[in-house]
C-alpha cells in the first residue's frame, strides 16, 4: 500500500512502485475511496502474506494495525514528511528505497503498538497546541505558519486541554500540552531529542506541561528548560513538567470529546481516554543495513 501525496510526492520521486514491483510485491495505492487500512485488509482477503506500507506515519499506523490484528508482518517505506515511526526503526530516510531490500531478506523484529481504544497507534497522541495546529487551514501546507497561530495562548498559559491527567504524584489539572507516545521519547541530549531508541519497552511514554501561574517573559525558552530539567526521569506534581512511563495513561474531564492529533492525524475522541500499550503486537521486517540507528 502507498499513499501517492505522502512526503511532497516521494512515492513518485523515488520510483518506489517500480521498484516494489521490480521485487515481485503488488501495489494498490490509496485514494479518496480506498483508504490504506481497506486496501491492506484487501490484500490479506486475497492472500498477502506481507504488508507493506509506503507514506507517512497515519498510513503506516493505519497499515500497522491490519498487520497486527492479521497476524503478518510488516514492511515500512518512509515516504511521508517526518517518518518518525521508521527513523525510530533506523531506516534510511535520505533513500526510502533502500527499506525494500526487507522484502528479500528481512530480519523479523516484534515491536509494541499504543492503543487507544481500538486505534492503534505507533508514534504518539497528543493534545492541546499541536492538535489545535492540525485544525488550522493549510496546516500540511505550511506547518510553521500553523504552530504560530496557535502557541501564543498555549505559552501564555492562555489556553489549555480541557481534562485532568492522572500521573504517579497525582492528579494534574487543565495541563498546557499532554503527550502520549507508543515508547518513551529519549530526553537526556539535543542531538537525539525525541528519538525512541527502543520500540519494545512494553511501556508508554508521558509529558504533561503545567499551565504556568503567570506568563512566563519567555515562553519558548521556559518550555524548553521545563522538558530539560526532566530530561533523565520523572518530576514530581507541583513542578512545570511531568514526565514518566507506565503501561496505561488515563485522561478524564468534565467535557464531552476533546481534539486530538493521532500520528499525525487530527481524531475527536471521547472522555475518559485509556491508553494502553500491546507488547510485541507488530512484526516488522528490517532491512540488515539500517543506517539510522543511533551509536
Amino acid at each position: 500500500m502507498t499513499n501517492p501525496r505522502s512526503g511532497g510526492g516521494k512515492t513518485a520521486r523515488y520510483g518506489l512502485v517500480q521498484r516494489a514491483e521490480d521485487m515481485g510485491a503488488q501495489v494498490w495505492m490509496t485514494s479518496a475511496e480506498r483508504d490504506a487500512a481497506s486496501l491492506a485488509r484487501g490484500a490479506v482477503r486475497e492472500g498477502a502474506q506481507v504488508l507493506g506500507v509506503a507514506g507517512g506515519d497515519g498510513t503506516v499506523s493505519a497499515v500497522a494495525a491490519v498487520a497486527a490484528d492479521e497476524g503478518r508482518p510488516l514492511v515500512v517505506v518512509p515516504a511521508g514528511t517526518r517518518n518518525h515511526f521508521a527513523r525510530d526503526l533506523g531506516l534510511d530516510l535520505r533513500d526510502p528505497g533502500r527499506a525494500l531490500d526487507a522484502l528479500v531478506d528481512g530480519e523479523p523484529t516484534q515491536v509494541d503498538l499504543g492503543v487507544l481504544g481500538s486505534r492503534v497507534f505507533v508514534n504518539n497522541v497528543s493534545f492541546g497546541m499541536y492538535a489545535d495546529a492540525l485544525l488550522e487551514p493549510g496546516y500540511r501546507e505550511d506547518k510553521p505558519r500553523a504552530f504560530a497561530t496557535v502557541a501564543p495562548d498555549y505559552l501564555k498559559g492562555k489556553q489549555w486541554v480541557e481534562a485532568r491527567v492522572d500521573t504517579p504524584w497525582g492528579t494534574v489539572e487543565f495541563p498546557q500540552v499532554v503527550l502520549v507516545s507508543n515508547n518513551p521519547y529519549h530526553l537526556a541530549t539535543p542531538r537525539w531529542l525525541g528519538r525512541r531508541f527502543s520500540l519494545t519497552t512494553g511501556q508508554l511514554g508521558a509529558v504533561v506541561l503545567k499551565r504556568p501561574a503567570q506568563a512566563p517573559p519567555d515562553p519558548l525558552r521556559h518550555l524548553r528548560d521545563e522538558v530539560r530539567q526532566h530530561k533523565r526521569g520523572a518530576g514530581p506534581a507541583g513542578e512545570g513538567a511531568v514526565v514518566w512511563s507506565a503501561p496505561g495513561v488515563t485522561l478524564h474531564g468534565d467535557v464531552r470529546h476533546l481534539d486530538a492529533g493521532v500520528d499525525g492525524e487530527v481524531v475527536r475522541l471521547p472522555l475518559p481516554v485509556v491508553f494502553a500499550i500491546r507488547p510485541g503486537a507488530l512484526r516488522v521486517l528490517l532491512p540488515k543495513d539500517r543506517p539510522g540507528i543511533p551509536p
